[in-house]
């Protein structure tokens, strides 16, 4: 039962977190969206990732592996708009 609970919780925070970046690259802008929340969200999936494989959790590697990889590419998304939005290079 505590891995079925832990898979929810698993599936809930992947589906909600994936949700808002599709949200994010469909509506074809980022306005109100700061990177510092895909650059913390990367930097805590990467310590929990660490912790994830010291303590041998298969549901908070699996996890953790694919919130870095939504916060990488909410973080590209983001950068993507806002350079368009401002018709120049991200600096």
């Amino acid at each position: 039962m505590k891995e079925v609970i832990g898979w929810a919780a698993s599936v809930l925070v992947l589906v909600t977190t994936v949700g808002q970046i599709h949200k994010q690259w469909k509506s074809g802008t980022s306005k109100g969206v700061t990177p510092w929340l895909f650059i913390g969200n990367f930097a805590a999936a990467t310590l929990f990732e660490v912790y994830a494989f010291l303590i041998h959790n298969l549901i908070y590697i699996v996890t953790n592996l694919l919130m870095l990889v939504a916060s990488a590419i909410g973080l590209l998304i983001l950068l993507w708009h806002r350079r368009k939005e401002n018709g120049k290079a991200i600096q």
